[in-house]
């Protein structure tokens, strides 16, 4: 087949493009499947309580993913900033990942008890009582609004069918676990937890 009757003949161009692209990402992806590190969870991963689970909610809600990646790359810079590089077994149990591109802030990858629930609470509040610099907003109204727990244990049930592996006690628990629980606390218990199941790995 000549080159010139490929160019002259945008069907048969489109049509030659398309199966390059799929052979070509087929090559790339479906290998990823089979390799362990990338469909199995890392050791003692567990997926989110009910409360880390609202947090995760309230994180995306606020749009916290536009300023903050949680994707450390295996480069020097990062990892001597963060910590160990992200995994992808990590991330099994997110339904959308918050790895994100963005950095106006930190990478919160393995913020998961570097500070304590207090700080995270001044934090929350106003960011610029514990650093002075940040140009990040606060989230004051988070510790006023209280956590739905019905609608956690509903998300719960959602993500089983996706396989993320709650029990029927962790559903019909879920409501009275986050009782009196505030978005704030919710959010804290997901900062909480970020990256801890590699954080000793260097």
């Amino acid at each position: 087949m000549s080159h010139e009757k490929v160019e002259t003949n945008i069907g048969l161009m489109v049509v030659l493009i398309v199966l390059v692209i799929s052979v070509g990402g087929l090559i790339e992806i479906v290998p990823l499947f089979f390799m362990k590190q990338t469909t199995e969870p890392v050791s003692g991963l567990l997926p989110y309580n009910s409360l880390q689970l609202a947090g995760r909610d309230v994180y995306v809600r606020e749009g916290c993913y536009g300023c903050h990646s949680q994707m450390i790359r295996p480069f020097r810079a990062e990892t001597e900033r963060y910590g160990h590089y992200s995994l992808a077994g990590e991330f099994t149990y997110d339904r959308p990942f918050q790895w994100g591109s963005k950095r106006t802030g930190p990478d919160l990858q393995r913020v998961g008890g570097r500070y304590s629930d207090d700080w995270h609470r001044l934090h929350l509040t106003n960011p610029r009582l514990v650093v002075p610099e940040s140009n990040m907003p606060g989230y004051p109204w988070l510790k006023d609004n209280k956590v739905d727990g019905e609608l956690i244990a509903k998300k719960m049930r959602a993500l089983r069918i996706l396989n993320t592996p709650y029990t029927d006690e962790d559903i019909a628990n879920a409501a009275d676990s986050v009782k009196g629980k505030t978005e704030m606390d919710a959010l804290i218990a997901y900062l909480q937890v970020l990256g801890t199941h590699v954080s000793t790995r260097r």
